[in-house]
């Protein structure tokens, strides 16, 4: 593992090599903002419902499941969660702010919610990725309450770390939080993305910045043998969809020789993957400026210039254009960002996701493939299902599942807590 020398931490990091960076130290962190949480300052009485679920093991206490608080608890402050006899539920931290009241960080009576915790939880994610993945590979290597550790989510892109806190509980932990990251994974520098939507009904800010060392703008990584450049800073989400990681692999077998159609494309990761798997041209469609530069920039850097076009527009436009010019492609890859983010918007979103997945199975050639997915909670796999075969009848097309798949194991799923099993992709054969 390595061992800590003076003035410096010297680990094993997540690229395996032993280094030797300067130690971050409590006053040094203290810029970041943030404080030691304090122990337990009180408890929550859970009424009927509250309890049932929280027995199943699920780890959120919505307000509305709340009897009572007792005790002077802050906002953030760590809390005990019991029955309304008293009886010990689980142990983690509060804010009356926000919709989801309470999130446990453990079961166990015994355990104590501090920097120990934290550490351990950490470790134990680190320890799961390098099972899967070799040392080095850019990963997700810590997933929120998939990892016990609701709030949290770091993302490792070669050298460089990303963190994203996403709740008040979390927020407070900061120091504590990139001082462990530090020790453990010895980064060359740590980003801040914590400027997610939810912080806003946690009573948050924004956040985004450099916590650590020194993060480079762009970086390049290496995933698949291929290489991407991609926006730490200011790319979409933490910086590039590494849920997508093995769905990209998959690609491989339906690649060859066929026209791909990489539909909301954003750096182009699907397009290059199926053209390396070797397919004859890559059709990318994506509205943001930004995003089709990186895609050029990646097409340039695996030289694969001369098999792509992007196109930069609105992809439910654009997709009737392509059918009124009367082309078709053998595969056909749509990756929408979620067209709901909450229940009540789903009515909607079933529209758009029917809309975007007709239009794509008009554009198919006979025996071509569509992989076609939803990163929306809201919306459960047999919903996606059902929308698929209204899109199937309506296109009237002849329609094949040949696999359904989700999100890498890096993306872990919490079988207690079924909102951590966001992503859906189906992988379909049109006849």
């Amino acid at each position: 593992m390595g061992a800590r020398a003076t003035g410096a931490w010297y680990w094993r990091g997540w690229n395996g090599s032993s280094v030797e960076r300067p130690g971050p130290g409590r006053a040094r962190l203290a810029a970041a903002g943030g404080s030691s949480p304090n122990p337990v300052a009180g408890s929550v009485i859970l009424r009927g419902a509250g309890e049932r679920r929280i027995r199943g093991g699920h780890l959120w206490v919505y307000a509305g499941e709340i009897e009572r608080v007792a005790g002077a608890v802050a906002p953030g402050g760590i809390v005990d969660v019991t029955d309304g006899r008293g009886r010990f539920l689980g142990r983690g931290y509060y804010n009356p702010a926000s919709t989801i009241a309470v999130r446990l960080l453990t079961r166990e009576r015994a355990e104590e919610v501090d920097e120990g915790l934290l550490r351990r939880r950490i470790a134990a994610a680190v320890a799961r990725r390098r099972r899967i993945y070799a040392p080095g590979e850019s990963c997700r290597l810590v997933f929120g309450e998939g990892d016990w550790l609701p709030g949290l989510v770091v993302d490792g892109f070669g050298d460089c770390l990303v963190l994203q806190l996403g709740t008040l509980g979390m927020e407070r932990w900061r120091d504590a939080i990139v001082s462990i990251l530090c020790e453990t994974l010895a980064p060359r520098g740590i980003y801040e993305r914590s400027d997610v939507p939810t912080r806003v009904h946690e009573g948050l800010e924004p956040r985004s910045g450099v916590l650590y060392g020194e993060v480079p703008e762009p970086i390049e990584i290496a995933l698949d043998g291929l290489r991407f450049l991609t926006s730490l800073r200011g790319g979409q989400k933490t910086g590039m969809y590494l849920d997508h990681r093995l769905n990209r692999r998959a690609l491989a077998p339906h690649s060859p020789g066929r026209q791909v159609l990489d539909v909301f494309c954003n750096s182009g990761s699907f397009a290059l993957y199926a053209l390396q798997a070797g397919a004859a041209a890559a059709t990318g469609i994506e509205i943001s400026p930004e995003c089709l530069e990186l895609a050029r920039c990646n097409a340039r850097l695996n030289g694969l210039v001369e098999r792509c076009r992007w196109i930069e527009g609105n992809a439910f436009d654009q997709l009737r254009e392509l059918d009124r010019a009367g082309q078709r492609f053998g595969l056909i890859v749509l990756d929408p960002p979620a067209f709901t983010k909450s229940s009540r918007a789903t009515a909607a979103a079933r529209r758009g996701y029917k809309e975007i997945n007709l239009r794509a199975l008009r554009l198919a050639e006979a025996g071509g493939i569509v992989f076609t997915a939803t990163c929306s909670y809201h919306m459960s796999a047999e919903e996606f299902l059902d929308v698929l075969r209204d899109a199937a009848a309506d296109a009237g097309r002849a329609v094949t599942l040949v696999e359904l798949r989700g999100q890498a194991p890096d993306h872990p799923v919490n079988l207690c807590v079924p909102e951590t099993r966001y992503l859906k992709c189906a992988v379909l054969q049109v006849h």
